[in-house]
C-alpha cells in the first residue's frame, strides 16, 4: 500500500511538471491562435528582408504581429507550410508551385504577388554572352522550373533555340539549336555563384546573386525582361488560410507604396516590385 503510494505520488509530480512545462514552452508550429504572431517562412535574401522591414516599420501600425523564419534551402518551405510548422511563405513563383504540386500534391495556394527577381547570366570569363567560346560550359539550376527558367533565357537572347512550345518544362534535351556547342552543367541553385570560377558562365536567380554581392541590373550579361513574367514571388498560405485576418493585413502591407519604395531604394533594379 505504501509502495502504491509512493508511486501516485511521483506519478502526479511528473504530470505536473510535465504541465508546467508545456505551459513555459512556446509553441512550435504556426497556424494556431488567429490572435498569435504570424509565422511566415522565407528565403533569406530578398523575401526575409523585405518582410522584416514590414516587421519594424509598418505591422504594428496595422496591429499585426509578424514573426520571421528564414529558410536557406527553398525546398522546406511548402512542406513546412502544409504540416502547419509555418503559417504562411514567401519565396515561389506560379510555375514552381505548379511543378511542386505535380510532383508532391498538397493545396498551398497563392494570396498576393510581390516583386521578381530578374534571373541573369554572369561570368568572370566574358563582358557579354557574344564573348562565350564555342563549347564553353554554362552553369544552370538543377530544378525543373529554373533550369527551364535559364534555357528560356539564353533562347530568348540568341544564345540558343529551343524547340517551339516547350515552355516552362525545357531542359537541355529541347535545344534545337546551339551554334556555340555550349555545354550545360547543372547545379543546385545556392551552389551557382561560387561555380564562376569553375565554368565560363552561369544562370544565376536573383536572390542567389544578390546575396553573393553580384548585382543582376548592372553585371548580368544579359537579364530577364520583368514585361508578362510569370515568375513572380507571392506570399502563399495553405488553402483556408486566405481569409485569415492577419494574412490580409500582411498582404495589404507587401504591396504598399512603402514596400515600393524599399525595394527601389534598396535593390536598385536587382529585385522589382511586381505590383
Amino acid at each position: 500500500m505504501r509502495n502504491s503510494i509512493k508511486t501516485t505520488a511521483t506519478l502526479l509530480a511528473a504530470a505536473v511538471l510535465a504541465a508546467g512545462a508545456s505551459a513555459c514552452s512556446p509553441p512550435s508550429k504556426g497556424g494556431g491562435d488567429k490572435n498569435g504572431a504570424l509565422i511566415v517562412g522565407a528565403n533569406p535574401v530578398p523575401h526575409a528582408e523585405i518582410l522584416n522591414y514590414v516587421k519594424d516599420h509598418l505591422a504594428k501600425k496595422e496591429g499585426l504581429k509578424l514573426e520571421v523564419k528564414e529558410f536557406t534551402d527553398y525546398n522546406s518551405l511548402n512542406p513546412a507550410t502544409q504540416d502547419g510548422s509555418v503559417d504562411a511563405n514567401y519565396f515561389q513563383n506560379k510555375p514552381f508551385l505548379d511543378d511542386y504540386k505535380k510532383k508532391r500534391g498538397g493545396d498551398i495556394v497563392p494570396v498576393v504577388t510581390v516583386h521578381l527577381e530578374p534571373l541573369g547570366l554572369f561570368s568572370h570569363k566574358a563582358k557579354k554572352a557574344d564573348d562565350l567560346k564555342k563549347g564553353a560550359t554554362v552553369a544552370v539550376p538543377n530544378d525543373a522550373v529554373n533550369e527551364a527558367r535559364a534555357l528560356q533565357l539564353l533562347s530568348d537572347h540568341g544564345v540558343i533555340k529551343l524547340k517551339k512550345g516547350v515552355g516552362t518544362e525545357a531542359t537541355p534535351k529541347d535545344i534545337a539549336d546551339n551554334p556555340k556547342d555550349l555545354k550545360f552543367k547543372e547545379l543546385e541553385a545556392p551552389q551557382l555563384p561560387r561555380s564562376l570560377d569553375d565554368v565560363d558562365a552561369a544562370v544565376i536567380n536573383g536572390n542567389y546573386a544578390i546575396q553573393a554581392k553580384l548585382n543582376p541590373a548592372k553585371e548580368a550579361l544579359i537579364l530577364e525582361s520583368p514585361d508578362n513574367s510569370p515568375y513572380g514571388n507571392f506570399l502563399a498560405v495553405k488553402k483556408g488560410n486566405e481569409d485569415d485576418p492577419r494574412v490580409k493585413k500582411l498582404a495589404k502591407l507587401l504591396t504598399s507604396p512603402q514596400v515600393k519604395k524599399f525595394i527601389k531604394d534598396k535593390y536598385d533594379g536587382s529585385v522589382l516590385a511586381s505590383f
